[in-house]
């Protein structure tokens, strides 16, 4: 399957970060997610969280493992599979 993505989309995994955090219970915020990662000595900060949402900011593979892990979500979830 080929996607074409626009060079303005710096990630694939923004809206689904977004979703995940929206739908967690109790629903995590930014700065909750944030706390979360810096317990797993990953370091992103709120403001970058807001970026990686809004598909501004590149996530590295280290990241992508750690946002999994702090949302409790698969790695092939947040990059767009079912």
């Amino acid at each position: 399957m080929h996607h074409h993505y626009s060079t303005r989309n710096k990630n694939i995994v923004g809206s689904r970060v977004r979703r995940a955090r929206a739908t967690a219970k109790p629903r995590l915020t930014q700065a909750g997610l944030s706390a979360r990662l810096e317990t797993s000595g990953v370091r992103i900060d709120r403001a970058s969280i807001s970026k990686i949402e809004n598909q501004e900011r590149i996530v590295t593979d280290v990241e992508l493992v750690a946002l999994a892990n702090a949302l409790r979500v698969t790695v092939a979830w947040l990059l767009g599979g079912g």
